[in-house]
Formats: C-alpha cells, sequence, structure tokens
C-alpha cells in the first residue's frame, strides 16, 4: 500500500510566478523525499509604492510519497 502526504510551502521569485514554482520544487525536493507533484494553490505578488512588481509569491502544495 502507498501513502502519500501533501505539504504546503511558500516560494518566491524575483522574475516570474513559474520561476517560483520551480524554485519551490528544486527547494522542496532537497527536504523532502519522494516528491510526485504539486498544485498551485494561490498567487500573489510585492509591489511597490508606484505598483510595480518587486516579487511573485505562490503558495504550492506539493504530493509526496511516505517510506514504508
Amino acid at each position: 500500500m502507498t501513502v502519500a502526504r501533501v505539504t504546503e510551502i511558500i516560494s518566491s521569485s524575483k522574475e516570474s510566478f513559474e520561476d517560483a514554482v520551480k524554485q519551490g520544487l528544486k527547494r522542496s525536493s532537497k527536504t523532502l523525499k519522494n516528491v510526485k507533484g504539486a498544485w498551485v494553490e494561490g498567487h500573489k505578488v510585492v509591489c511597490d509604492s508606484e505598483g510595480h512588481i518587486k516579487e511573485y509569491r505562490v503558495i504550492l502544495k506539493v504530493s509526496f510519497v511516505l517510506d514504508e
């Protein structure tokens, strides 16, 4: 029997939402074993007082299979 777990992480990038997702998966794979997938739960941007985007953030749900 396979058992999986889902954990939530927040990742950021100065480039794009796509890059934030890539960075989040890359980093989570260093800590979590058997990462099998992820989905974006939400998006957010941080902007300056003039409305320019400074940072892109994503809330990721990362699924991974637990060792037996």
